[in-house]
């Protein structure tokens, strides 16, 4: 179900994004749109802090985008891109049709679990 008309600055931005199990994916840092079919169309849904970077410009946004690509194991890192086909409903939150488990792994999660959650003792241990 999505609202009809559709914001980006209200309904996407800056949203919550839930798998269809209800597991948190991220939040919506910016959207893909196409342009070519006249009326701007939304294709995909962006996530991560390379995204939130070119959406905000300036200094804070070259600052974002620089700590995108140092998390990155990619030499040109893009951000996530969900295709908006697996949005299943738009309301509080932006809940898709798919699991986690399909996605890319958003590079600031990967970071912090190599980096700062493996070096607390019993924490290779635990049980995910």
């Amino acid at each position: 179900m999505t609202p009809d008309p559709l914001r980006l600055d209200f309904h996407l931005l800056d949203r919550q994004i839930l798998d269809r199990r209800g597991h948190p994916v991220g939040k919506v840092d910016d959207v893909e749109l196409d342009t070519t079919a006249g009326a701007p169309t939304v294709v995909a849904l962006l996530v991560g802090q390379v995204a939130l970077g070119r959406r905000f410009g300036g200094a804070l946004g070259r600052w974002l985008t620089a700590v995108g690509r140092r998390l990155h194991t990619e030499r040109d890192p893009r951000p996530m891109r969900i295709p908006i086909e697996h949005v299943r409903e738009v309301g509080s939150a932006i809940t898709l049709g798919i699991d986690l488990a399909v996605l890319d792994e958003p590079p600031l999660e990967r970071w912090l679990r190599d980096h700062l959650i493996a070096r607390i003792p019993g924490a290779r241990d635990a049980r995910q």
